[in-house]
């Protein structure tokens, strides 16, 4: 059987699209597999990227980008800012919830690089790996996929809410993939930890947790099941979820059909399939 790596083609892309009714792509690495190696990580990166403009180039009616970033590299990914969103024109970036396993989105190190983005108002699209903190005895790659890949979501959000990122940093966008994870069904906690934290909520979460929550983008890539969606949605707006199809590795036909049975009001789904993304970044309409 073929991976998704191997599937995702220009041409196969566009008939996956075309399939689904999606008038265009935003292209992001969702796989952090290709930067293991911290010897090659600038030139991987590069080489993404530029892969990347390529396919927009040529097909720029059908394809926009987020530019990867090489955290936890914060030199060179000021750089790779520079580079992709002046030079290659992307419409964001791209950030993996977490790096080496251990400093997550919000990790004081990263601020050069969350301060240069919200000062360019940037879009930051994000996507969870697998982290090695739950690589126990009997913790396989099955078991990573189904359970680990939602709970670094979840982790990610926590630290760039608790570490204070989210309000330092407010012109930047962020997208969470897969709906937030396991965030909806643990919101509560989240209303609990500021009660706990007492006067420190005030100078890390000034407005409090819901009102981030809320600001934040929802992606829908495997997170489009009538149980996620309904979750999801007791939260926060419909303004604030976007079509994602998680292609290669899922056809955008997935999302199509699981949007689908959802009930919406005239007008909702249009915002989620369409407006939304608009409107957060109007460049998509060229």
């Amino acid at each position: 059987t073929a991976t998704g790596a191997q599937r995702n083609t220009i041409e196969a892309h566009l008939a996956d699209m075309d399939a689904a009714g999606v008038s265009k792509s935003i292209l992001s690495s969702g796989s952090n597999a290709l930067f293991k190696n911290p010897a090659t990580l600038l030139k991987d990166v590069r080489l993404v990227n530029d892969d990347m403009a390529e396919a927009v180039s040529g097909h720029p009616k059908r394809f926009g980008m987020f530019a990867t970033l090489p955290l936890p590299d914060v030199d060179a990914s000021l750089k790779e800012i520079a580079y992709g969103l002046d030079t290659l024109k992307a419409d964001g970036v791209h950030l993996f919830t977490s790096y080496d396993s251990t400093k997550f989105l919000g990790d004081p190190a990263f601020d050069p690089v969350f301060e240069e983005l919200n000062r360019r108002h940037a879009v930051v699209k994000t996507h969870p790996v697998a982290n090695a903190c739950c690589n126990f005895q009997g913790f396989d790659s099955d078991l990573a996929s189904v359970i680990e890949l939602s709970n670094d979501n979840v982790r990610a959000i926590a630290k760039v809410l608790l570490s204070g990122t989210a309000s330092r940093y407010p012109n930047i966008r962020w997208i969470w993939s897969h709906s937030g994870g396991t965030m909806p069904f643990l919101f509560e906690r989240f209303l609990r930890q500021e009660d706990f934290m007492k006067g420190k909520a005030k100078e890390v979460l000034p407005r409090g947790s819901m009102y981030y929550f809320k600001r934040f983008y929802y992606e829908t890539a495997q997170g489009n099941s009538p149980m996620q969606l309904a979750a999801l949605l007791k939260m926060i707006p419909v303004s604030q979820v976007l079509f994602g199809s998680d292609y290669p590795y899922r056809p955008a036909t997935e999302c199509v059909e699981g949007l689908a049975r959802q009930r919406f009001r005239p007008g909702e789904l249009r915002a989620i399939e369409h407006d939304n993304a608009l409107r957060l970044m109007p460049a998509l309409a060229v």
